[in-house]
């Protein structure tokens, strides 16, 4: 029935983990509507009309009243039309608008379940647990693979965006505070930077799912390997429907047709050789440039990935 909320799903994780991919296979049928990034900080305020200051924004409890509003409407796929209208600046702007705008009403017509790709809320699924009721899954990728890409990339992290956010300090990421200001008083390379992020986000991911074993946490290497059978576990413990019509989405994306690796002018492409995606790590990184991510992650990183990972 038209308006009716149904359960929403969050996938998340750090960003060049998959999270995209997933979140689009996910919504590949007709149930789920592709909300992206809420949570980025250059969202479009016809989606979401609360503004967002800082990377891995984390909400709590303590600060939900900037945010809880926002996500509620927008679970319920009310769009922002006029606030989108004012903030319009180019023709790639009203594309984007016109996409969403048919996301909104599709999604609220056909009573889809909101479907928030987000790795920028990884560090708040808790609270998009508890607050909205959201399933939540994690996507996780090997470290030396998600630092190969950011150093392929060249996409430093700026560590203020979380040493500036008290409540976030406070509650996960105080144990880490003299390492993020260490590589703000002597900058440190990508790889450095990577390896300290996958390190923080996956050990908050390892308590949350302590406290909630009802969290599913997918391995991007897992799903490339055997994507068809993957999305169909995950389907089924999302209560989604995996059709014919999925299917053939996975396969598509997944095709050893496909590039083997993303052009820098399509980094959010959902369409790779998933299995020749799985080796690029090895060819991007030296093996000094490797020993270095793995002793600066092994520590967590054993909690998900085998020694033989590494090789």
């Amino acid at each position: 029935m038209p308006g009716m909320l149904k359960r929403p799903i969050l996938v998340t994780g750090v960003h060049r983990s998959g999270t995209t991919w997933v979140g689009k296979m996910l919504a590949a049928g007709s149930q789920a509507a592709y909300i992206s990034e809420p949570l980025n900080k250059h969202h479009r305020p016809g989606v979401m009309r609360a503004p967002v200051k800082y990377w891995y924004a984390y909400i709590n409890q303590n600060n939900e009243g900037e945010y809880l509003p926002a996500f509620q409407e927008m679970l319920r796929f009310r769009y922002h039309a006029w606030l989108e209208l004012k903030s319009l600046r180019s023709f790639k702007d009203a594309g984007r608008m016109a996409r969403d705008v048919r996301i909104f009403m599709r999604g609220w017509w056909k009573g889809q379940r909101p479907l928030l790709k987000d790795p920028f809320a990884v560090f708040s699924a808790l609270w998009f647990a508890q607050r909205l009721g959201c399933q939540v899954v994690i996507t996780i990728r090997h470290p030396a693979a998600f630092a190969s890409s950011l150093k392929r990339l060249d996409w430093p992290f700026d560590f203020r965006d979380l040493l500036d956010q008290p409540l976030l300090m406070a509650d996960w990421l105080e144990p880490f505070r003299a390492e993020m200001e260490a590589m703000l008083d002597a900058p440190q390379d990508v790889l450095s930077q990577a390896a300290l992020l996958w390190r923080m986000v996956y050990q908050v991911a390892a308590q949350f799912c302590r406290q909630r074993p009802d969290f599913i946490i997918v391995r991007h290497e897992d799903l490339s390997i055997s994507p068809v059978e993957g999305f169909r576990a995950l389907y089924d413990r999302l209560s989604l429907n995996y059709s014919p019509r999925v299917e053939q989405a996975i396969l598509a994306s997944s095709s050893a047709e496909n590039p083997k690796e993303l052009s820098h002018r399509a980094v959010h492409s959902v369409r790779l050789d998933s299995q020749a995606n799985l080796n690029n790590w090895k060819r991007r990184l030296d093996k000094e440039e490797t020993r270095r991510i793995r002793h600066l992650t092994e520590e967590i990183a054993v909690q998900y990935y085998p020694e033989i990972s590494w090789e």
